[in-house]
């Protein structure tokens, strides 16, 4: 393993760097222990690394129109070391992870929407869903750079006109997403963008409320993973995609 020293007035990192892997046509995020980035900052109180791996058998051949990642990607790094970690918020116990100093980064910014760009470029996505809120924030300038129509995901009684809806668990009781009726056709291909997954909860029922009405879910993309909370194994037969985990 190579080691790499990066030091600059705003950002002093050690990076471990995993030895390249071979360029394989899918990145499928579901499986196995993948090559690594991890850093640490006395910024920061938690390290990220860049996740990525190579796909399952099935999955390659399911998906393979997917782009391939470098995983040595130099914007990876700038975007990990802009989001700031909060100790005990909203509740102790919780590293809430904070994308607004993200947001006030022009340039970690830009390249966390150009990563997503470059990845569904092409791809024949007609439908970029995001989930309330934060997918708000991705959603939008991903959709226009690719040509497709952005759709909002919302909680329940904010949309004014008919929704279609689906329930999903919380830790106490349940909650809703909602969408128009008529935002999506039978037969379009849609990615569903979140900032972060943590237990999986939302973007399962997006998963859910999208196929009920004949959409085909290419992937779900996020900025943050929370391995720990396995929020992937809820999503099923869904690739994600992202470009941080939380250490």
């Amino acid at each position: 393993m190579q080691t790499i020293i990066i030091s600059s007035p705003l950002v002093s990192h050690r990076l471990s760097l995993a030895l390249p892997v071979p360029r394989s046509p899918l990145i499928n995020y579901h499986h196995g222990a993948p090559p690594s980035i991890r850093l640490s900052s006395h910024r920061f109180t938690n390290s990220l690394r860049l996740f990525s791996s190579a796909a399952a058998a099935a999955a390659a051949s399911r998906d393979s129109e997917m782009a391939t990642e470098d995983v040595q990607d130099p914007r990876i790094a700038k975007i990990a070391a802009s989001i700031r970690v909060i100790p005990d918020f909203p509740k102790p116990g919780i590293m809430f992870q904070d994308i607004t100093t993200l947001l006030l980064d022009t340039e970690a910014f830009k390249d966390t929407i150009a990563l997503f760009v470059d990845r569904y470029k092409g791809k024949d996505i007609s439908v970029v869903a995001g989930v309330e809120a934060r997918g708000f924030i991705f959603g939008p300038p991903i959709a226009l750079a690719i040509g497709a129509k952005f759709v909002p995901m919302r909680k329940p009684k904010k949309l004014p006109g008919k929704v279609i809806s689906e329930e999903y668990s919380l830790e106490y009781g349940t909650d809703k997403i909602e969408m128009h009726v008529g935002a999506v056709e039978p037969g379009e291909r849609a990615i569903i963008i979140d900032d972060l997954i943590a237990t999986g909860g939302t973007l399962a029922a997006a998963i859910r409320l999208l196929e009920r009405v004949g959409v085909k879910i290419v992937e779900c993309a996020c900025v943050i993973e929370l391995p720990e909370l396995k929020g992937k194994e809820k999503l099923g037969e869904t690739p994600l995609f992202v470009l941080v985990s939380s250490a």
